[in-house]
C-alpha cells in the first residue's frame, strides 16, 4: 500500500506542477516553441526549475542499494542513440509543436480539457499500444539491490 500511496502523491503533485506552470496549456507550449514568431520565453523558467531539482533527485537516487517504495529500480535495456529512438523523439517533437501537448499534460489536462484534448489522449495510447505490439525488444531492465 505504501507504493500506491506515493505514486499517487508523486503523480498529484506532478500533475499540480503542469497545472501551476501552465504545461497543460496548449497555446502556451506552442507560444513557447514558436521561437521565431510571438516567442514566450515563461516556459524556459519551468526548465530552469525542473532541471535542478531532478538532478538532485537523481543523485539521492545513486547513493541508496534500492528505491524508497519499490524493490528495485527499473533502468533503460539500451544506452545507445539508435534509429527507432532518433525517430521516436522526431515523432514526439512534431506532435508536441503541433498539438502542444506531450504525455504528461495530457493526461493532467483530462481534468480540464475538451473533446480535443480527449481525442489526443486516445490517439496517445493508441499509438503507445500500436508500438509495443510492434516492438520486439523490451523497454525496460531490472537492477537488482547492490549486496551490503
Amino acid at each position: 500500500m505504501p507504493t500506491i500511496l506515493s505514486a499517487f502523491a508523486s503523480g498529484a503533485l506532478f500533475g499540480l506542477g503542469l497545472l501551476v506552470s501552465q504545461m497543460v496549456n496548449p497555446a502556451k507550449v506552442i507560444g513557447f516553441l514558436d521561437v521565431f514568431g510571438d516567442w514566450d520565453p515563461s516556459l524556459a523558467f519551468v526548465m530552469a526549475t525542473a532541471i535542478p531539482v531532478t538532478a538532485l533527485g537523481y543523485a539521492f537516487a545513486r547513493r541508496r542499494r534500492s528505491p524508497l517504495c519499490a524493490p528495485h529500480y527499473l533502468a533503460p535495456n539500451q544506452t545507445h542513440i539508435d534509429r527507432p529512438l532518433v525517430i521516436g523523439a522526431i515523432l514526439f517533437g512534431v506532435g508536441w509543436g503541433l498539438v502542444g501537448y506531450c504525455p504528461g499534460p495530457a493526461l493532467a489536462a483530462l481534468t480540464i480539457g475538451g473533446r480535443g484534448t480527449f481525442l489526443f489522449v486516445i490517439a496517445m495510447l493508441i499509438g503507445m499500444g500500436a508500438f509495443r505490439g510492434l516492438s520486439k525488444r523490451p523497454s525496460r531492465r531490472v537492477i537488482r539491490p547492490r549486496e551490503a
